[in-house]
């Protein structure tokens, strides 16, 4: 497994469960608890840990969201209304940073006797016959029946394997920051979206009383490199919210430490996933921009649907190619839609909309998630 982060090592989670040996090789040199900003695990997501026996691991951080919000620039509440499973506590939104999540997975792993091998960097990939070989940059190499890729996205595994194959910029600027107290940041377990006139800007407040906030700027890609830290990111933020009405300006204002910004990107639909004994999972294969919130919760759906696909079907190609019948659409879906929101926020009188997640489970995803459901193949190619 090339990658320690959450597609990795949820995936190493669940190839173990279905009986598999797995090594996950991470480049970062610990497990990254500084790592990113904050993310929400939706309820799907909470379903696919669950099926890993992760829930409990994930739970102990992080605080649980049980409703939606969203206010107009005038400040005028348009709805409220319950956000995913809210009956089933161990299925309700959780709010957690993205090392928080990092780290209690591979706190997991650690605890069920999978090696997780950091500072381990992989420069090459040679499929062969009897198996394929990675080669790190520290001269070191490693052999395995099967590799995965879940190295994110700027994923060595999907250069290797597809030189070609790159994210895009989804046409907004992604800001994250911290505030200890702000004026009008209250009701923990809410999740308040504010659709500005040039923005949306969206806030959760922590048990302890911490705001955690974002917010969605249609402009230009950074420059080359992605994504920065700085406490100037604030100022150019500032004036843009304080065009709308508060709490989005008096956040941000109040905020502390540096603030994140990031592009929004995501891989083009129809993109490679497997060649050989190689695959790509998480968004290493089919990274989204963040404005649906799924990124995280869609690659703890491939961990479990590779693990049962692996476990189910008789060898690599049979087992990829059922993978892939079952995550592209879904996935792909994923990506269009919350590509339109992005994009769609790039005129400034429309920051485009905000899509509360339905609370009734898809039925086929259900059946694809459960563990004890067997995975079926692919229909076979018309002659």
């Amino acid at each position: 497994m090339i990658g320690g982060g959450i597609a990795g090592t949820a995936a190493a989670l669940g190839l173990h469960k279905a009986g598999y040996g797995v090594t996950v090789y991470e480049a970062h040199p610990d497990t990254a608890e500084d790592i990113g900003a904050f993310l929400t695990l939706a309820s799907n997501g909470m379903r696919a840990l669950a099926q890993l026996d992760a829930t409990d691991a994930v739970t102990a951080v992080g605080f649980p969201l049980t409703s939606l919000r969203l206010l107009d620039h005038e400040g005028t509440e348009l709805t409220h209304a319950p956000l995913g499973e809210v009956a089933e506590p161990g299925l309700r939104y959780r709010c957690l940073r993205r090392g928080e999540l990092n780290a209690a997975l591979q706190g997991e792993a650690a605890r069920r006797g999978i090696r997780v091998r950091h500072g381990a960097r992989l420069v090459a990939v040679t499929d062969g016959p009897h198996g394929v070989t990675a080669r790190f940059a520290d001269g070191s190499t490693a052999h395995a029946a099967l590799l995965i890729g879940a190295d994110g996205l700027n994923s060595t595994v999907r250069r290797l394997l597809t030189p070609g194959a790159r994210p895009l910029y989804a046409g907004q600027r992604i800001f994250y920051g911290y505030t200890g107290t702000a004026p009008g940041a209250d009701g923990t377990g809410v999740i308040t979206f504010v659709r500005g006139g040039g923005t949306t800007f969206g806030y959760a407040v922590s048990p302890a009383g911490q705001t955690y906030w974002f917010a969605r700027v249609s402009t230009e890609p950074l420059p080359a490199g992605g994504s920065a830290r700085r406490a100037p990111w604030r100022e150019d933020l500032l004036p843009l919210l304080r065009k709308d009405c508060p709490p989005a300006a008096d956040i941000v204002a109040a905020s502390q430490g540096p603030v994140m910004v990031t592009n929004a990107t995501e891989m083009p639909l129809a993109a490679v996933w497997h060649r050989g004994r190689t695959l790509l999972i998480g968004d290493a294969a089919h990274a989204a921009s963040p404005a649906t919130g799924q990124g995280a919760s869609m690659a703890l759906e491939d961990a479990v649907v590779l693990a049962k696909a692996l476990r189910d079907l008789p060898g690599a190609p049979a087992a990829f190619a059922a993978y892939e019948r079952h995550r592209r659409p879904r996935v792909e879906h994923n990506i269009s839609v919350s590509g339109g929101i992005s994009r769609g926020g790039r005129n400034a009188s429309r920051p485009g909309p905000v899509v509360a997640r339905p609370a009734e489970p898809d039925e086929a995803l259900l059946r694809q998630l459960a563990w004890d459901s067997p995975l079926s193949a692919p229909p076979p190619e018309e002659p």
